[in-house]
């Protein structure tokens, strides 16, 4: 199977309504995403493991969001601006709420669900709440830093690939005030902040170069790294730092900080 066998593939299942049939085809495709024999080119070998470890919900949707973002682009491929992000984000929010409901795995009023169903909301930022699930939390996370699913869904990916210990697994997808919101589990870490200069200290350690301090941005020529300020990163009782929440992208040359990365969509099967 070619990248346009896949991606037709993928589009007739869409088309067709998510039937039975069409799920498994879905389940196939993440079984051999997992296993490597399906290679997302948009993501680095070790970025493709940091995916699956946000589970199959997040794998599927983060196909089915490349599927509408690979066919939006061919139909028109030199068409930009905000607005057309807002159409992109909307179509593949969309596609992803019809396969959640047919799973399972969507959640009407997401905010009201979480709260009856785990009882403490501990925190609300700019794009998630967060709520107490005892070893765990659990967040649902909007759009309003990313504007379309795909890339709050890359985020997740590259969360997980560089800060492992606190990965997001994502349990499914929802609405809150009529907004699209990714349902997503972690582990609870008990700590302390840290201050800045150890955050950089950190960052730059694991390669980061510190792009402008200001707003707690790192990058290298791969990867995007922002808003790692001491309330996302938090010191251990056993003295580990762990990053808990940051702003973290495929560094492309439209971020400004020295990024090389292309966000493509296409696949390669390996035989």
């Amino acid at each position: 199977m070619n990248n346009k066998d896949f991606w037709d593939s993928v589009n007739t299942v869409i088309a067709e309504g998510f039937t039975p049939e069409g799920l498994q085809k879905l389940d196939e495709y993440a079984e051999q995403f997992v296993t490597g024999r399906l290679v997302y080119q948009r993501f680095s070998p070790a970025e493709q493991h940091g995916c699956a470890a946000g589970g199959p919900a997040h794998v599927v949707a983060s196909l089915l969001a490349g599927a509408e973002d690979q066919t939006n682009r061919a139909a028109a491929p030199d068409v930009g601006g905000f607005q057309r992000e807002l159409q992109r984000g909307k179509k593949q929010a969309e596609i992803i709420e019809q396969w959640a409901k047919a799973i399972g795995c969507w959640t009407d009023d997401v905010d009201n669900a979480l709260q009856n169903v785990l009882g403490t909301k501990i925190a609300e930022g700019g794009e998630a709440m967060v709520y107490d699930h005892g070893a765990t939390l659990v967040k649902s996370i909007g759009l309003d830093y990313f504007v379309q699913p795909i890339l709050a869904l890359d985020r997740i990916t590259l969360h997980n690939t560089c800060f492992p210990e606190t990965k997001l697994y994502v349990l499914g997808f929802g609405k809150a005030d009529d907004e699209f919101r990714i349902i997503v589990e972690q582990a609870f870490i008990k700590g302390t902040h840290v201050p800045d200069s150890e955050i950089s200290t950190f960052a730059q350690n694991m390669g980061f170069k510190q792009i402008n301090p200001k707003n707690w941005t790192f990058a290298t020529p791969e990867i995007y790294l922002s808003d790692l300020h001491d309330e996302n990163v938090i010191r251990s009782e056993e003295g580990n730092i762990f990053v808990v929440d940051c702003d973290i992208r495929i560094n492309t040359p439209e971020l400004r900080c020295g990024g090389v990365r292309e966000l493509t969509t296409e696949v390669r099967f390996r035989e």
